[in-house]
């Protein structure tokens, strides 16, 4: 298995991706057995292996910390998360699952706190490859092979995806989903603007921002508070500057550095949308939650997100009225059928827990019943694990659909910053990306930042 994030080639993933979505719009195909693992009350599930295992044992009170990033009760993801934790307090009387729920930035510098003491909650969420190696090579995480192990919940991931989240021929972590960045785009306001067509290019769609912005409509909205975002946003158009994946990689190989023009390039093309007003007013205020509610409100005009947002979109009060469109081409380069890839964040259990059997009984459990309840809740598209079922015949939106069909072509893509990035080389790139949304920057000492904070941290 993977070892190391600069050695995954991006088509692992790919394949993933589309092998996993394209057989999930037929009720008939192979992934019904993963499927029916999942189905609770089966006789040969993880889920009543887990009862057997704590069957016999005394009735002693077992609480399990399950820290995660699900904190909006508006979300189909908040609803899955207590549905199934609900269900397994009723199942096991004497097992209290206490929900530790935060934001993606707050969690991350809670679990460095925590790990800094070796105190990591018996579960707790993990980002793949370069962002996870630091708590595996510190000896914080659970090799989770054996319960991979039973009754097949290893074959319910997409192919591939778990090489994200192994080291060593060990898994440490359980990914919820596999996605890639779209733009999401509101039609009534884009109508309300005049504009009729989504944008194929950059200068198109800077050119639409200040439209949108004449007609005093917000035409992005961003949670930049949470510095990936932006970051997320800015890498797409490395990807296209750079004329396709490879550009982190590269850096890293020392075959490129950050002044490259590929790199100052994207700065200059993001600071221009910035610049043209793209974002709503104090966006390094407003968290990543705050900010996509903007969009789910019809506040601001377009969202650029991972698709995992898709589910949550159509729950929200501006449910279809919404469609999406792939990144453009920046000055007449990249391809879009190229993404921000997104192995999920993951679930990863301590290895200090003081309940280790009975953490893994759970979040086995928690696995092979989240595919399920995510499709039930019309939440699974970008989802890491096979799905059975027909998406349309289940009523999913066409804005689902639309989703779902752009991933039949991906051609490929990038992993995002801080999953190649050594932690220290990602910090200073978020911190420096997100001083562009404050105030204007040059381009080439952008990269200078970025190359020194590099050399200082090979």
């Amino acid at each position: 298995m993977a070892t190391n994030t600069k050695k995954i080639a991006a088509t692992v993933l790919t394949s993933a991706l589309v092998l996993g979505l394209a057989a999930c719009g037929s009720a008939n195909d192979t992934n019904k057995e993963a499927s029916n693992s999942g189905n609770t009350g089966a006789a040969n599930t993880p889920a009543a292996n887990a009862g057997n295992a704590n069957a016999g044992k005394s009735d002693e009170k077992i609480t399990i910390t399950f820290q995660n990033i699900y904190p909006d009760p508006t979300t189909p993801t908040y609803k899955m998360l207590h549905q199934i934790v609900d269900q397994y307090q009723k199942d096991h009387p004497n097992i209290t699952i206490e929900l530790d729920s935060m934001n993606t930035d707050q969690q991350k510098l809670k679990l460095k706190t925590q790990a800094a003491s070796k105190e990591v909650p018996d579960i707790t969420i993990v980002n793949p490859s370069a962002q996870m190696k630091p708590f595996v090579d510190a000896g914080l995480l659970a090799p989770l092979n054996d319960m991979l192990d039973q009754n097949g919940l290893k074959d319910t991931y997409q192919s591939g995806l778990l090489d994200y989240y192994s080291f060593d021929n060990n898994i440490y972590a359980l990914p919820d989903g596999n996605n890639i960045q779209v733009i999401y785009y509101n039609k009534d306001l884009f109508a309300q603007a005049g504009i009729t067509n989504t944008p194929t290019t950059f200068e198109e769609l800077v050119a639409d921002v200040k439209l949108l912005k004449s007609k005093g409509i917000t035409p992005m909205a961003i949670g930049e508070k949470d510095s990936w975002t932006g970051s997320f946003n800015f890498m797409n158009l490395v990807l296209r500057t750079n004329g396709g994946p490879g550009f982190l990689a590269d850096v890293a190989a020392g075959k490129k550095t950050f002044d490259d023009p590929a790199f100052t390039e994207a700065v200059s093309a993001y600071q221009d949308l910035i610049q043209a007003g793209a974002y709503e007013e104090g966006a390094t205020s407003i968290d990543y939650n705050a900010g996509g509610n903007i969009f789910k409100t019809g506040k601001a005009a377009m969202y650029m997100m991972g698709t995992w947002e898709t589910g949550a979109i159509d729950a929200s009060s501006v449910a279809g009225k919404i469609g999406v469109f792939k990144i453009p081409t920046v000055n007449g380069k990249g391809d879009p059928n190229q993404y921000m890839l997104a192995p999920g964040s993951a679930f990863a259990v301590s290895a200090n827990s003081k309940h280790l059997q009975e953490t893994k009984d759970f979040l086995n459990y928690f696995a092979t019943q989240l595919p399920k309840v995510q499709f039930d809740l019309k939440n699974a598209v970008g989802l890491g694990q096979k799905v059975d079922g027909d998406f349309k015949a289940a009523g999913y939106s066409d804005l689902a659909i639309s989703v779902l069909d752009l991933f039949k072509d991906v051609k490929g893509g990038d992993l995002a910053f801080d999953n190649i990035m050594n932690p220290a080389t990602a910090q200073s790139h978020l911190s420096s990306i997100q001083n562009m949304f404050v105030q204007k920057v040059d381009p080439a000492a952008v990269a200078k930042e970025h190359q020194t904070a590099f050399e200082a941290n090979k």
